[in-house]
């Protein structure tokens, strides 16, 4: 595994897991902090889906993630979890042109 890659560690995940969507119709998700690290991972390293590295899993499976859940306005609240060591962010918005999400910071 890279270095290079980003990873949920545990104490970041026990934060993000609770926000995440339960009881959904369909086979079980058993990969979500994978998928969602390929998602950070993409955010941070601003590379094309297309060239997500594999160790997340399909860069298809990663994109239509953060598709779906964007259109349901999941990522706010994963994103105040994820932010919540560093001092929690008062709000968590979209970025309209390119749908990206990025917490945004209030002080």
């Amino acid at each position: 595994m890279s270095a290079d890659l980003f990873w949920f560690d545990d104490e970041k995940w026990t934060k993000v897991a609770p926000h995440l969507p339960a009881n959904q119709r369909g086979p079980e998700r058993k990969v979500d902090r994978r998928i969602l690290s390929g998602i950070m991972h993409v955010q941070k390293a601003g590379c094309r889906w297309k060239d997500c590295p594999s160790e997340y899993g399909p860069h298809k499976t990663i994109y239509n993630r953060l598709a779906r859940w964007s259109a349901r306005g999941i990522w706010q609240n994963i994103f105040i979890a994820a932010a919540a060591s560093s001092g929690a962010p008062k709000q968590a918005a979209p970025d309209p042109p390119s749908k990206w999400w990025t917490p945004l910071i209030s002080s």
